[in-house]
């Protein structure tokens, strides 16, 4: 799994058990591997590239993603029955049909000699879907006591059922704008919102960014780098706030654009949040100051994990043939179990 805040790659081992119809699973054992300079810029950059050069780019990251995974294996003394690579992000435009995730199962195939699932945006969109969120399956099946799932990754997201319809949608950008902005500080990220909770807040910057067009869409919707380059970015950037008081805005926007997701929530109700930003203390309380129900932080590895753990069960359901990709959730003409299977035979 590589998201969109370019942090590293996540390689996560993982067990799963179907017991009477109840999923249950285990992390055994999980690793990120940080990008080097070279990988940061060349995937940073990839969108830019000719189709020949991305093609390239395309293989070559398959593999070092290939590489990486066998010197996992290898290091912890693995036998994976199956690998599945969400590979990395570089174009999503599913309004004209268009998403694209670089690194080629085939080649991980090769390099590791273990089946491959990846490509699983491109049938989705394909349907007249969103292509995205497809977290969703992984928690409804593997997550069912929770009435929401909050993951606070590049962008947040939101998955839910509604009517007895699993709903899920990207709320807005998260780590993606924070670490954006934190670089300007010659930091990586804002390590537990430290400078955030010392900033300001920026009146002005907060109602340009709480009156993007984006948050009065209906879902199913889902945000991509282009509309974070085009729309989000440039309004931070022309704002004069300093960068603390960009950070403590971009925290409190999160936070009430996330309450807004939560409209119809109960008292009783159980919100899961997981992903990078939770490791982020500032954030995670300004949510918590604005919601009305119970959240659960689990443990570190479900923080961290829980996107390539469901990226390997999504994986799992796509080899059993199984539905792993909702209408109900991408606005797609079906379900769906998407996937490319790869399986290198030389």
């Amino acid at each position: 799994m590589s998201g969109t805040s370019l942090d590293g790659l996540d390689i996560a081992y993982c067990e799963f058990i179907l017991n009477n119809g109840q999923w249950s699973f285990d992390i055994v054992v999980a690793e990120t591997i940080v990008y080097s300079n070279k990988w940061f810029n060349k995937l940073g950059g990839a969108a830019i590239l000719q189709e020949s050069e991305l093609k390239v780019l395309h293989e070559k990251y398959g593999e070092y993603i290939g590489t990486e995974i066998r010197e996992f294996v290898q290091k912890n003394k693995l036998s994976p029955e199956l690998i599945c690579s969400h590979g990395h992000t570089i174009f999503h435009d599913p309004k004209n049909g268009i998403t694209y995730q670089l690194g080629s199962g085939e080649v991980i195939s090769k390099k590791t000699g273990i089946k491959v699932v990846s490509n699983f945006r491109a049938l989705d969109v394909s349907l007249g879907g969103q292509g995205a969120p497809l977290v969703p399956v992984g928690d409804k099946l593997l997550f069912p006591e929770y009435e929401y799932c909050l993951n606070l990754g590049g962008f947040g997201n939101i998955s839910f059922e509604e009517y007895g319809e699993r709903k899920s949608f990207d709320i807005c950008p998260v780590n993606m704008a924070l670490n954006e902005v934190a670089r300007e500080l010659d930091m990586e990220y804002d390590e537990s919102g430290e400078i955030a909770s010392r900033g300001n807040l920026d009146a002005a910057l907060l109602e340009k960014l709480n009156i993007l067009s984006y948050y009065e869409d209906s879902y199913p919707k889902s945000l991509s780098r282009e509309w974070y380059e085009e729309s989000f970015k440039p309004i931070l950037e022309q704002s004069n706030a300093t960068p603390q008081d960009k950070l403590s805005t971009l925290c409190e926007h999160v936070a009430i654009q996330i309450k807004i997701s939560l409209e119809g929530s109960s008292v009783s109700d159980k919100l899961l949040i997981t992903g990078g930003g939770t490791h982020n203390k500032y954030l995670v309380d300004q949510i918590k100051s604005k919601l009305n129900l119970k959240v659960d932080i689990p443990s570190a590895e479900i923080i961290d994990y829980k996107e390539a753990l469901i990226f390997g069960f999504l994986g799992i359901l796509r080899f059993r043939n199984e539905i792993n990709c909702l209408k109900s959730v991408t606005g797609a003409e079906r379900n769906s179990s998407v996937g490319e299977i790869h399986e290198f035979s030389g």
